[in-house]
């Protein structure tokens, strides 16, 4: 009788699974951005926002949340209602936040559940139009002869190009002058002009520059070229530490129920399947996670190697955000 009483009392959860993964979702979704609208990472969660949308059969909006080094729209996200309706798309900096802020009101692995990867993009080495270096050993080489009489430049805290930065000093053996600037335009606009030495950013925001040899480009941060940038990897010039994507990837609070975790993750393969997404992506140089990467169980393990990674070359910049 015990065994056929707990039978019965689990039933209604047996069957509640599969109709909770078939209701979902009931309303819209909102995936929360730590950034600017028309930056690369809105410009990427809005195509996979309508890629989902396709999917899931309901609307899938994208809200802005700035400010903190992405820690406020995160921290939304960590104490949202776990139920599938509200999601956030971060970066690289998601890892890096672990390290760079010694105080946060979440925990960027416990507080989440990783949904899966979306999109990966290289970073460029580049610096001014007349910068004396005919390739990147020469730029480590010049860096190990001047050191902090040449400038760095990059647009925050924990963003990609000043970890893609502190990589670049590593490999060189010292530190630079770092010059900060609100976002990457205006820093590109400086190196144009010859105001600062070395950058290192997406090949999204400095590909056009480079084709049309208005800053002088070293190499790409990926294992592979990239195509439509006539570039060396890393790897290849001689520095194969210095190798970095800015992959981004999408998030629910943690608690969500598994089956609303892969429901979400089957919506995010197909957005990436979809051909508007994949041609906008190729111009905005910008590859899609594959199909592999794009599950719970890679970006998890992922986060944690990235989070692994950054910890000991910050603390050794001795850089934090507070």
């Amino acid at each position: 009788m015990l065994t056929r009483r707990t039978l019965l009392a689990a039933t209604p959860a047996l069957l509640a699974t599969p109709a909770l993964a078939e209701t979902f979702p009931t309303r819209s979704i909102t995936i929360t951005v730590p950034f600017a609208a028309g930056g690369p990472t809105d410009v990427v969660s809005r195509l996979v926002a309508e890629g989902m949308s396709k999917d899931l059969g309901q609307p899938v909006v994208v809200e802005n949340v700035t400010g903190a080094g992405g820690t406020i729209a995160a921290a939304r996200v960590a104490q949202a209602r776990p139920d599938g309706h509200t999601l956030l798309m971060h970066h690289i900096g998601h890892a890096s936040t672990a390290t760079l802020y010694r105080k946060l009101p979440y925990d960027v692995q416990e507080s989440f559940a990783p949904l899966g990867l979306v999109s990966d993009a290289a970073m460029t080495v580049v610096a001014r139009p007349d910068f004396p270096a005919a390739d990147l050993p020469g730029v480590l080489a010049a860096i190990k002869a001047q050191g902090d009489g040449l400038t760095l430049a990059h647009s925050g805290l924990g963003g990609a190009n000043q970890l893609c930065g502190m990589l670049l000093q590593r490999a060189a053996g010292r530190a630079l002058t770092t010059v900060v600037f609100r976002g990457s335009a205006p820093a590109i606009t400086d190196l144009m002009a010859g105001r600062i030495d070395l950058f290192c950013d997406q090949a999204t925001n400095t590909a056009p520059f480079i084709r049309d040899s208005r800053i002088k480009a070293y190499a790409v941060t990926l294992p592979q070229r990239v195509p439509g940038l006539d570039l060396p990897t890393t790897a290849e010039a001689g520095a194969p530490d210095l190798a970095m994507s800015t992959w981004h990837g999408l998030y629910a609070p943690a608690g969500t129920p598994a089956e609303i975790q892969e429901r979400l993750a089957t919506a995010i393969r197909a957005a990436l399947r979809e051909e508007r997404l994949l041609t906008r992506f190729a111009e905005l140089v910008t590859a899609p996670a594959s199909q592999e990467r794009a599950t719970p169980a890679w970006h998890r393990r992922h986060l944690a190697e990235e989070v692994a990674r950054w910890r000991p070359i910050i603390q050794e910049a001795g850089q934090y955000a507070d």
